[in-house]
This record gives C-alpha cells, structure tokens and sequence, in this order.
C-alpha cells in the first residue's frame, strides 16, 4: 500500500484534475469524499445568499454530513486533502472529513483551487479544525493549485515521510 493518500471534493471536476495529478506525482492512492446530499447547481450558486452553499458556508463551526465511504487511513503516512474554496475557506465537509479520521501521527498537506484567494484563511481554518480534535499531527502549508506548473514546487515543500 501507498504511504500516501490524497482524498479530494470537487464539485466542478477543477479540484479533481489537480488531485488526480498529485496522487500520480507521489504515487499516492486517491479517493473522493462524497457529501452525503450532493450539490446541484443551485446549491453552488454563489451568487445567490439563499443557495444551499451560501447558507452553510455562513454558519461558523458548522459541519456538513457526508458519505460514510472514507477509506481506512491507518496504513498511511501522509494524507493530502484537496477541496476547492468556498468564501475564503474549505466547504464545511471539509472539516466533517478531519472530524473522522484519526490523523494522529499522520503529516496532513491541504491544497485548494481558487479563482481568486489566497490559501491563508483555509489554513487557519483546517489548523483549527485540527487543533479541536486534539490531534498530533504535522499540518503543511497549504497552497492554491490551479495549474499543474504549480505542483512540483508546493510537492517540493512538503515534509512528507
């Protein structure tokens, strides 16, 4: 088995393509993380301040169920979590996924994709998710990976096992 797992959410396939890219470059397994009710369209209308997204992004310390469908990670060094950015941060599921694993002992690397923002409040947020669980766990720096030329060098930065 692989050292490394990269679990995704994409809701457009953007974070998908990059995740996929990564899992490849580190010969890493990959799996997607599913929300329990999936979005459509009119959920992720950001645009809209009743759209289902809109919504849950705005409850602070809010949570978003998903599919019990995480795969096993206790075979696994590293783990990179890739999401798209919604309002400065990671959907709130991203945080229901940190909830469930154990990532005591695990090095956690978090990338985003963004059309517009930085990944400074993400990480702020996934760090605090952390910290709630009590975990003993290395958190990287995370980055905006929108175009493949970026990869290497966030790869590079990591201080995976």
């Amino acid at each position: 088995m692989a050292k490394t797992l990269v679990l995704y959410y994409s809701a457009t396939n953007t974070t998908k393509n990059i995740a996929e890219q990564i899992a490849q470059q580190l010969n890493a397994d990959i799996a997607e993380i599913h929300p329990a009710q999936p979005y459509t369209d009119a959920d992720l209308n950001w645009h809209d301040d009743q759209s289902r997204t809109s919504i849950e992004q705005h409850e602070h310390n809010s949570r978003v169920d998903i599919k019990d469908d995480l795969p096993d990670i206790s075979g696994y060094d590293n783990i990179v979590i890739g999401h798209p950015i919604w309002w400065a941060i990671p959907p709130r599921m991203i945080s229901t996924v940190i909830d469930r694993l154990d990532l005591n002992g695990k090095n956690l690397a978090l990338f985003a994709t963004s059309g517009g923002t930085s990944y400074d409040r993400s990480q702020n947020y996934v760090e605090r998710t952390v910290n709630e669980n009590d975990y003993d766990t290395k958190v990287n720096q995370g980055a905006i990976l929108n175009d493949p030329r970026q990869i290497d060098g966030w790869i590079d930065s990591l201080n995976f096992k």
